[in-house]
């Protein structure tokens, strides 16, 4: 069974692109799975097997996503297993995700957002660098992984446009604003380290994706943000503010990086005084 495994998450990440997250997730999600069945022996579990495992799940109270994930990890295993035709049938093919809450995504305002990317920043090299690194991340929304894994060749600050890798490997160009591009320029030429990684910490190495969260929780109480911000609520600001100006959402899609639209979807809430700007031009009676 451990050479079955071991060739699915193979499969996962060279035939699907799957991240290492994905797959470490995978791995987790099987091993459990065959810690409950007791054996081995794949040909023998059947749906009411998978259907015990997952009054099992239901036990312990885990989240609707967790249990989602875990029967998507034993779906794809299950589905490999009968291509290659270790097993007849899949036993997992019946098996029906449970309902998952639309949960809608924390954003800053735009004045909160203006308000952190434009807080005190002196001419030091850390202060430059984290003004380029707030402006990055609004102006393009790429995610915290994207960023810290930016080099100097995947940015063009003439054509003020930036390469980025994005999950399962895939490339993408996008387009970044000018005073994102002018920040960055100032850090480059300010810092004292030679790299190609293009946000560095105080030793002058690549910056971590924990470090982008204590850079954010420094500069918060600078800006007097009532709100707690992680680095995804940049992602989020910026496709919330850019559905709410009118870009289209096949646009805002490509932007993010997004394989399926319906991920992107979660962003078509409106906020509050968009509502209330749109219901008093539309009605009659506003």
């Amino acid at each position: 069974m451990n050479k079955n495994i071991e060739a699915f998450l193979k499969h996962m990440e060279v035939e699907k692109n799957y991240s290492v997250h994905t797959i470490l997730n995978y791995r987790l999600d099987l091993e459990e799975f065959f810690t409950f069945l007791g054996h081995d022996r794949v040909a023998e579990v059947e749906y009411p097997t998978l259907r015990r495992f997952l009054a099992e799940l239901r036990s312990h109270e885990l989240r609707p996503r967790s249990v989602s994930r875990k029967l998507s990890a034993l779906r794809s295993f299950f589905r490999y297993l009968q291509r290659e035709g270790f097993i007849a049938k899949n036993p997992a093919a019946l098996i029906v995700t449970p309902k998952l809450d639309k949960v809608l995504p924390h954003f800053m305002t735009e004045d909160d957002t203006l308000k952190l990317v434009d807080s005190s920043f002196a001419d030091e090299s850390s202060d430059l660098r984290d003004k380029a690194l707030f402006e990055t991340m609004y102006s393009t929304g790429i995610r915290v992984s994207e960023l810290v894994g930016l080099s100097q060749d995947d940015i063009d600050l003439v054509g003020n446009m930036i390469k980025v890798f994005g999950k399962g490997k895939k490339e993408r160009i996008v387009p970044i604003g000018q005073p994102a591009v002018t920040a960055i320029a100032a850090y480059l030429k300010a810092r004292p380290f030679k790299n190609q990684a293009v946000f560095l910490n105080r030793s002058g190495t690549r910056l971590s994706a924990r470090s982008v969260r204590n850079i954010i929780n420094k500069h918060i109480h600078k800006a007097a943000i009532q709100q707690k911000v992680h680095p995804h609520m940049f992602r989020h600001s910026f496709a919330t503010h850019m559905l709410n100006r009118g870009a289209d959402l096949r646009s805002v899609q490509e932007l993010l990086g997004h394989v399926n639209l319906s991920t992107t979807q979660i962003y078509t809430h409106l906020t509050t005084e968009k509502l209330k700007s749109v219901y008093d031009k539309a009605h009659p009676r506003a």
